[in-house]
């Protein structure tokens, strides 16, 4: 098998309570987190891969408004 290394970008929806909208960006970004293998067994059988290791890039706050 060959090694690939892919770039994905996810989008996620945090709500938090912060002092201000800069603060809640940095704290969304810093303190949260969704790097898994979730592949099962038989997936990874069935379509000959295995995930060697998932690192969090990028991690950054588009847009923040107040709820």
């Amino acid at each position: 098998m060959k090694t690939f290394d892919v770039v994905l970008t996810k989008s996620y929806l945090v709500r938090i309570k912060a002092n201000s909208k800069e603060q809640a960006a940095r704290l969304a970004e810093l303190y949260t987190s969704d790097i898994t293998d979730i592949s099962t067994p038989k997936a990874r059988k069935n379509f000959n891969f295995k995930i060697k290791d998932i690192s969090c890039e990028v991690n950054e706050a588009f847009e923040v408004t107040e709820a």
